[in-house]
């Protein structure tokens, strides 16, 4: 039996207007997959999520998600933005952000959490090992930490889905190497969308890599093809892996390319 996808794409078209951001854009993602997906500033992976949450319309083309309209399908996403609005001097505690997660917009302000409301919050919270800090405020803790906490909120919501855009953006080397390493063993029973600039942390860590700048060139596997460098970034490019600077592409041939 085949397996179905839990996103899929076909022939996309997206813009803002007459402004074009995606064109022809095709893509499946699995109930086991990582996927990185890179590309410049300006290249469309915010309009690629934007689409993918059903907060914007296709101009053409289809997209679902856990077989459903984006709309409907993008409650079983959790889903970790770039930018957290906080104010770092209010003291709300680890415990309330995750407990948003659970929050539902037809309840107002009757809201109470229910025991398995509280069973979701301490297992997300075990997932990602913030549970001895569930009665700290958030402006008690590192930026990784934080990070762990908004990660927190989108898995109470028991997702199949975990989609971030930029996680490690705001912490330090070490916290991000441990956040992938948390994402590598959430993704043993989630599948993962990131979207990422650190081209050395998606080589190390993601199941599969694709670039977006304006089209998405995704084969499904781990290697940063030539196609992939070009349309991204125009040019080869240097990694440190494991210490060691190497180039992971060879350099440009000269050759016309033609649209």
């Amino acid at each position: 039996m085949d397996r179905q996808p839990v996103i899929s794409i076909k022939d996309l078209w997206a813009g803002y207007e007459a402004d074009t951001v995606l064109e022809d854009v095709n893509f499946e993602m699995f109930q086991d997959d990582f996927v990185g997906l890179i590309g410049p500033n300006g290249g469309g992976k915010t309009t690629l999520i934007r689409v993918i949450l059903g907060l914007l319309k296709p101009d053409k083309g289809t997209i679902s998600v856990m077989g459903q309209h984006p709309a409907r399908g993008r409650k079983h996403i959790g889903y970790v933005s770039q930018f957290q609005v906080e104010d770092k001097h209010f003291p709300i505690s680890v415990w309330d952000v995750v407990a948003m997660g659970r929050l539902q917009p037809n309840l107002g302000h009757n809201f109470r959490l229910a025991p398995h409301d509280r069973e979701a919050i301490e297992t997300a919270l075990e997932e990602t090992s913030m549970a001895e800090f569930r009665k700290h405020t958030m402006n008690e803790l590192s930026g990784g930490q934080r990070q762990r906490v908004y990660i927190s909120r989108a898995l109470v919501t028991e997702p199949k889905i975990l989609l971030l855009d930029e996680p490690t953006s705001s912490v330090d080397s070490q916290s991000s190497n441990q956040l992938y390493e948390l994402l590598s063993k959430l993704n043993d029973h989630i599948a993962i969308l990131l979207i990422s600039h650190d081209l050395t942390a998606v080589s190390t860590y993601v199941k599969t890599v694709g670039c977006v700048n304006r089209r998405l060139v995704y084969q499904g596997n781990k290697d940063l093809t030539d196609e992939m460098i070009e349309l991204g970034y125009g040019c080869p490019v240097d990694l440190i892996a494991h210490g060691v600077p190497h180039r992971v592409l060879p350099g440009h041939q000269h050759e016309d390319h033609h649209d």
